[in-house]
């Protein structure tokens, strides 16, 4: 039996979950520039985050669009939930012995 065809808990198949949906909208995140201090939205895509040891070593970057700096922004716990939540691509970096 295929999964669309196998009822969930509720009696639901997966058919039925989506029906009416056209389209999914991308995960957007604000950001801003340091350098030409113009505020932007910027998808999963543009984004990079870097997950060190420390919290000095833990950011993520992306390059403005406005003005094409690179940006490196330190990323606390509640922004690397968020930032991995919403699907950006992840570096863990390895520690210096």
């Amino acid at each position: 039996m295929s999964e669309s065809a196998t009822p969930g808990a509720r009696g639901m198949t997966v058919e039925s979950a989506f029906a009416g949906m056209t389209s999914v909208s991308p995960v957007v995140f604000k950001a801003g520039c340091p350098d030409c201090r113009e505020r932007f939205e910027l998808t999963a895509g543009a984004l990079r985050l870097a997950i060190g040891a420390t919290s000095r070593t833990t950011f993520y970057s992306f390059t403005c669009p406005q003005c094409g700096a690179s940006v490196r922004k330190p990323a606390g716990e509640r922004i690397v939930e968020l930032l991995t939540g919403g699907g950006v691509r992840t570096l863990r970096l390895a520690p210096t012995p």
